[in-house]
């Protein structure tokens, strides 16, 4: 029985949680998640859209040639009668009987439709802007919604990377704690062992027997609970990444030490992601705007035709022909409705400005709430620490009263469960340091993006 809680003693010091992670593993993880986590690469596929009505702003200044085209024929409906025979027949005979001949003879009168007959007009169409302000707003316009798409897949990354360490952190401390459980129950079985050794013998006690099977049931289902954490955090950290559920985790097992690890500073972050996207929005409302009073200005195109059009499909010198000139568009009156549009505008830009100020105000309190949880976790690490140290003493204290016959079996036993407490309250408060560092880090948006 002394072996054994010599044994317990160097088994729970040796299994010291790991109080920081390698970040090379994590950061492969995290560039895993760049490049498959499915929510991105909608993010993604949005901000290719953004590009692509951005050149089609921009194509929006270069001419624009169309190929046109017509074919028509048809007979009866209104026509006009042009009396040729009445008007010429008296003059063919007056002229027949000048010349004793008849080199004059009479014509029919004639009748034309307005329906054309096997009528065709091809030609290719030519338009340039010569003088349009709302081409230039457009394109200022849909360059900044695509400056505001990839500002918004840099917040999401943000997000990202805080939910990839946050269940990484969360699967290292289920695993560590089913590592504890699991060393626990192999002392406690042996510990049952020895009670049945004894009992054989004459020199144990049923009680301590019975003691020692509720002790193991009971780590076997903390053990269960653990596992149990451990698929679901794996399960959840495989999602973020895009992988199937079930894909090992590498599990890193390096320990450099908090404390050795540079702490972070309480300092404010103006250049958030959140506050571009709001100073983006205020500034495509100014573009607007001054498109908007802009709306007098009259639209100017210019535009050039070159066909032919003839009958019976006849092309020549005089079936073709060309037309060139200019389009004006001024508005004279449309019921105010214009500036109706700027009061509008001008309301909407009021409104971002104080969405910008509020959202600031809330960003300063959630930075204020992500440092004092920081702090309060690593003073709550350190009291775990302290009551692991006290808990490792008293269990030392037990131990020497137990040989010496002056501690029961049953003060061993609790003096062991309190260790083993301690030791799952320093794996819990170690990790909820980390992520609670990782959360500060996504409050001041500190993680480096360039080139993920």
């Amino acid at each position: 029985m002394r072996f054994l809680i010599k044994y317990f003693f160097i088994t729970i010091v040796l299994i010291e949680p790991v109080a920081a992670h390698s970040q090379s593993v994590l950061n492969n993880y995290i560039d895993s998640a760049f490049s498959n986590n499915l929510a991105l690469q909608q993010k993604n596929i949005s901000l290719e859209k953004s590009l692509l009505a951005l050149q089609s702003a921009q194509s929006l200044y270069w001419p624009s040639l169309n190929l046109q085209g017509g074919y028509q024929t048809g007979e009866g409906g209104r026509s006009i009668a042009l009396p040729v025979g009445d008007l010429l027949n008296p003059v063919y005979n007056t002229l027949n009987k000048l010349t004793a001949s008849n080199a004059f003879p009479p014509i029919q009168n004639a009748e034309t439709y307005f329906l054309p007959q096997n009528f065709y007009d091809i030609k290719v169409a030519t338009v340039i802007p010569i003088l349009n302000t709302d081409l230039k707003y457009n394109k200022i316009i849909h360059t900044i919604q695509t400056t505001m798409q990839k500002t918004d897949m840099l917040l999401y990354k943000r997000e990202l990377v805080l939910q990839v360490k946050t269940a990484y952190y969360n699967y290292l401390s289920a695993m560590e704690a089913t590592a504890i459980f699991s060393k626990a129950l192999e002392l406690a079985e042996a510990g049952k062992k020895a009670n049945e050794k004894l009992l054989a013998n004459g020199k144990g006690l049923t009680a301590y027997l019975l003691r020692s099977e509720s002790e193991i049931s009971q780590l076997k289902a903390q053990q269960n609970e653990a596992l149990n954490q451990v698929k679901t955090a794996g399960m959840y950290f495989n999602f973020l990444l895009n992988r199937p559920k079930d894909t090992e985790i590498i599990v890193d097992t390096a320990n450099s030490g908090l404390n050795t690890r540079p702490q972070p500073k309480n300092e404010w972050n103006a250049s958030r992601e959140e506050l571009s996207l709001l100073k983006e929005n205020i500034n495509i409302s100014n573009n607007l705007l001054n498109m908007q009073e802009k709306f007098s200005t009259p639209k100017i195109n210019g535009f050039l035709q070159l066909g032919s059009q003839s009958s019976e499909w006849k092309f020549n010198s005089k079936s073709t022909y060309y037309i060139t000139g200019l389009q004006i568009d001024m508005p004279l009156f449309n019921g105010k409705r214009n500036i109706r549009k700027i009061k509008q505008t001008k309301l909407d830009i009021m409104s971002a400005g104080n969405k910008y100020a509020e959202t600031e105000a809330l960003l300063k309190i959630s930075q204020s709430a992500a440092w004092n949880g920081l702090q309060t976790a690593s003073a709550n690490l350190q009291a775990a620490h302290k009551q692991d140290e006290a808990a490792s003493a008293y269990q030392r204290l037990i131990d020497k009263g137990f040989r010496e016959g002056v501690n029961s079996y049953l003060e061993t036993l609790d003096a062991r469960n309190q260790v083993i407490q301690s030791r799952l309250l320093v794996n819990i408060n170690q990790y909820r340091v980390l992520i609670a560092e990782a959360i500060l880090e996504r409050e001041q948006a500190t993680f480096q993006l360039e080139n993920k």
